[in-house]
């Protein structure tokens, strides 16, 4: 073999090394890239340019799986990364429903991004979420759910009776116990359902309305009804996670703190927007009266939130634990800020 061959030979063989050292990971979110998965392209960025491209992560829009499966897809290694939201499947990740219970009083991001870290930290929660071999990673913080409607607009709690609305996990629950028919349809199935008339209003954050045309659809806009928010964990295989390097892991974990303050700012500007928004697509902007939110929360928030205590509690969950962790987070938040 001469010299050259030999040369050839140690270059193929350092680069298919290289090749093999590489670490790619595949993550499964929905839609299409909006305010709500920003998070996500940031900490593959920050990844790949702390690891000098050793780590890199392909991110799917549904390519995947759908997004009610994402969990299931995570527990079998489908795929190393992947977003889902609580309501999608209560059953499966029942702990850190309590964040999706109806008036807890989270009144911006910063606070919902403390609250929903402080109970993906508590042991109840990485107990349950290793049955599925998932180990959270981050929130993907929203604030609070307002309704989109078509015909006329309703602000006052007896015209909601009868109302059917897409909502999914507390937010149904709370829609439930003042008359409303709350559907679970996917945000992706959400512009079809009010199109056809399937349902009457949509309830989402802002981004969604946005990314998924229901605002399209809307002739009124609920500015501060506020009756809660989804949760919305980005989860990771645990397999894959203790299967990466010191340094790989120590550049994915060292990335969260900036992805969220990334994804926060980001949305910030969406939000500056919102009313600009509305008023481009003639959109009312409507205001409910004290007077009928304090009825709200009455019927929806004390009832609600015992009633998951109790279920918790009997399921063998830290129920109360869980819920009290949320308020004094909250507490701690705000006396530091």
């Amino acid at each position: 073999m001469n010299l050259m061959t030999k040369l050839c030979v140690s270059a193929l063989a350092l680069s298919i090394a290289s090749e093999a050292a590489a670490t790619e990971w595949n993550v499964s979110v929905w839609g299409k890239r909006r305010a709500f998965t920003e998070h996500v392209h940031k900490l593959a960025e920050l990844v790949e340019e702390k690891t000098d491209g050793a780590f890199t992560m392909n991110i799917s829009y549904g390519g995947l799986s759908k997004n009610r499966e994402n969990l299931d897809g995570i527990s079998i290694g489908a795929f190393e990364m992947a977003q889902f939201c609580a309501g999608y499947h209560a059953d499966k990740n029942r702990a850190i429903t309590v964040l999706e219970l109806p008036f807890i009083g989270v009144s911006n991001l910063d606070e919902e991004v403390a609250v929903s870290h402080a109970i993906y930290d508590h042991p109840a929660v990485a107990e349950e979420m290793a049955q599925w071999n998932a180990k959270m990673l981050m929130t993907s913080p929203m604030p609070q759910y307002n309704l989109v409607g078509t015909g006329e607009v309703r602000d006052e709690l007896a015209e909601f009776d009868a109302m059917r609305v897409r909502a999914t996990g507390g937010l149904g629950r709370a829609f439930e116990a003042v008359g409303a028919v709350p559907t679970s349809v996917t945000s992706s199935e959400a512009f079809q359902a009010m199109e056809s008339g399937v349902v009457d209003t949509v309830a989402f954050a802002q981004h969604a309305h946005l990314s998924f045309g229901t605002i399209n659809q809307a002739d009124w806009w609920t500015a501060n009804l506020n009756p809660g928010t989804v949760n919305c964990p980005i989860v990771v295989n645990i397999d894959a996670y203790e299967s990466l390097s010191d340094e790989e892991r120590e550049a994915l974990d060292s990335s969260v703190d900036e992805a969220i303050d990334h994804y926060l700012a980001n949305y910030g500007e969406l939000l500056e927007q919102w009313d600009s928004v509305l008023e481009e697509k003639g959109v009312e902007k409507v205001m409910i009266s004290d007077e009928e939110l304090a009825k709200f929360k009455e019927v929806a928030a004390e009832p609600i939130h015992q009633a998951w205590i109790e279920e918790m509690t009997a399921q063998g969950l830290p129920g109360q634990e869980l819920y009290d962790l949320v308020f004094s987070t909250l507490e701690e938040t705000r006396a530091s800020n």
